[in-house]
This record gives C-alpha cells, structure tokens and sequence, in this order.
C-alpha cells in the first residue's frame, strides 16, 4: 500500500468524524482539525519531534482561524 494514501485516509476519516459533532462549536472543530492536519504534516516531514510541533501549531492556526470575527469567518 503506497505510504502516502495512509496518512490521506487518516485525515479524510478525522475530517469526517469531526464533521459528526453536532456538540462542537466551529472554534473547536478547527482547533482539532488543525491539529490533526499539522500532525500529519509533521510526521511527512520528520519523525516524532515534527508530529508534535506539527500538531501544535496546526491547532494554533485551526483555533485562530475560526474565532469570531475573523477575516475568513465573515
């Protein structure tokens, strides 16, 4: 199985599952959305360290992204 449809399955299943949350308020879902899309950016680019630092400021940019107000949320 070719190593990068792994990781594109994985986001497209976490995209999915997070699309069901009818709890989770837009800032949240982006939160995690990031983090998920950071993490995995991450992890293509370099080993454990990346993942983390990936993870991080994916959800750094998710939750910034979708706060209220924002240039993309008008």
């Amino acid at each position: 199985m070719n190593t990068k449809l792994i990781p594109a399955a994985l986001l497209a299943a976490s995209m999915l599952g997070l699309g069901g949350c009818a709890t989770m308020d837009r800032q949240t879902v982006g939160t995690v959305g990031g983090a998920v899309v950071g993490g995995l950016v991450g992890d293509a680019v370099g080993g454990t360290g990346a993942t983390i630092l990936g993870a991080g400021a994916g959800a750094l940019a998710g939750r910034e992204l979708t706060k209220p107000g924002h240039t993309l949320n008008r």
